[in-house]
């Protein structure tokens, strides 16, 4: 399946999640560390309006990856969602390089490595913001089959440790976990449903 399709699955249900989100919310503890939930979605709304600037061939400019503070995040968020959506489905972008200067890397890479990124973050970040509301997030269990091999081929080790890094150091999936649990677990998140600690 065409990677665009699972992108656009998990950025719709991220969307869905954040819909839940309430003004009294938004001071909440996330497992991302060094965010709390505004900060989260202050996040995700900046990739979103990145992504899709890379997606247009401007992806080297670093004011596209900044968003400016929302008095509305939710509403913010859900139409960065859209742009990111629709510029992925642009005529011709499988054909292009994706400069993502966030990654660390000059070179472009190839579009669907780089939404192949992209579906990976919004399928984690929906379950990081449900983690913060305290609700279970599962994912179908083909999105979780789908970035399973991309997870797979993150880089682990000490990079991970950086003040910045997308993702903490890997951590082990207790035996009999489901695919995404697995997933989580390769992307530093601990796996545990309901609220958090």
């Amino acid at each position: 399946m065409d990677i665009r399709a699972f992108d656009r699955r998990a950025v719709r249900a991220s969307v869905e999640m954040v819909a839940k989100v309430r003004p009294d919310d938004l001071g909440r503890p996330t497992p991302c560390a060094d965010w709390n939930l505004a900060g989260l979605l202050a996040h995700m709304t900046a990739q979103h309006h990145g992504f899709a600037a890379a997606a247009e061939g401007r992806g080297a400019d670093p004011d596209a990856w900044r968003a400016p503070p929302a008095p509305d995040p939710v509403r913010a968020y859900a139409a960065a969602a859209e742009r990111v959506t629709a510029a992925f489905a642009a005529e011709g972008v499988l054909d292009r390089g994706f400069v993502l200067p966030e990654v660390g890397v000059d070179a472009p890479f190839p579009a669907v490595q780089a939404i192949g990124f992209h579906f990976i973050d919004y399928l984690v970040h929906g379950w990081d913001v449900a983690r913060a509301l305290g609700i279970d997030y599962v994912p179908d269990p083909d999105l979780a089959e789908a970035a399973w091999p991309i997870a797979l081929a993150v880089p682990d080790g000490g990079y991970r440790r950086r003040p910045g890094a997308a993702f903490a150091p890997s951590l082990p999936a207790p035996p009999g976990t489901s695919r995404f649990d697995q997933v989580l677990a390769r992307l530093g998140r601990t796996p545990v449903h309901g609220a958090p600690q």
